[in-house]
């Protein structure tokens, strides 16, 4: 499986920050944003990745993540010209999927909570359908929504509906079968002219492929949509860190327990950050 991060859009809701820079790169606490979704895919095991971003923005992320070499992962970039839609990702990304499977999340999704990386594995390990994932909200007109039985069988998909059949939403983290560049590549243009990641949910659904995993009541699902979500976020990070000296989404951290970079490496990639707390901890993961 591979894995594409989706860091485009204007996020005309942060201006003026994001209007020079992309909010992908803005600090959420001590690290760039994109750090937290690209940990995502490295605890599901993921090391091939796409990243795509707008023509203005993109050369920044290649200044910061580079090839991936570091990390014992393998980085690649594409261009989207404009924001199309979630599902034109696998269009865009078809050379780099070359007929695998593909996990896709949004540049702006946070995830924390027990048993992440078990349900991240799970959902790797599909081979045959789709799979999202349900989070309980109190108002949930403002999300894709997705309504299942007690048997946690999908009934229904929604956007943005004005009366939400269930409390669940689902948050910017897809996994699909290999199928997935064919089927985004039929999708039509939704009324707002972009190619919807609900629409390709619901070719799925159709068929019975589409699974649901629900996130528990204590796990946190942070969007940085907007100045204060933005700071909720960075708050919860440094609380969490502070509290218990582990770092979340160190990335270098991360690919030192895959096993997919040695201690040497380690050593390495923390001495160039050795002025920072965050070098620092990487640092103290060799004591």
């Amino acid at each position: 499986m591979k894995g594409i991060v989706l860091a485009g859009g204007t996020a005309t809701r942060l201006y003026p920050l994001s209007k020079a820079i992309s909010k992908q790169i803005m600090p959420v606490y001590d690290k760039p944003m994109i750090y937290y979704p690209l940990s995502t895919l490295m605890l599901a095991g993921i090391k091939e990745v796409l990243i795509i971003s707008t023509p203005r923005d993109l050369p920044m992320f290649r200044e910061l993540l580079g090839d991936g070499l570091n990390l014992g992962m393998r980085f690649e970039y594409v261009v989207q010209e404009k924001p199309n839609g979630l599902a034109q990702a696998f269009v865009l990304g078809a050379d780099f999927l070359d007929g695998d499977s593909a996990c896709l999340i949004l540049g702006d999704n946070m995830f924390y909570g027990q048993g992440f990386s078990k349900m991240l594995k799970e959902a790797k390990d599909l081979e045959n359908g789709a799979c999202v994932f349900g989070y309980y909200v109190r108002d949930p007109r403002a999300y894709g929504v997705v309504e299942f039985d007690a048997n946690g069988k999908v009934l229904s998909l929604e956007e943005k509906p004005e009366n939400p059949k269930s409390n669940y939403a689902v948050p910017g983290l897809y996994f699909y079968d290999s199928s997935v560049v064919d089927r985004a590549r039929k999708l039509q243009p939704s009324a707002r002219g972009e190619y919807e990641i609900t629409d390709l949910n619901k070719e799925y659904l159709k068929e019975g492929l589409l699974q649901v995993k629900q996130f528990g009541r204590g796990f946190a699902w942070l969007d940085t949509g907007n100045c204060d979500s933005l700071l909720e976020a960075s708050n919860f990070v440094e609380t969490i860190q502070k509290r218990q000296g582990f770092y979340i989404s160190c990335i270098e951290e991360i690919a030192w327990r895959n096993k997919w970079i040695d201690d040497n490496q380690l050593l390495a990639l923390g001495k160039e950050l050795d002025k920072t707390a965050y070098g620092q901890y990487i640092l103290s993961l060799l004591d």
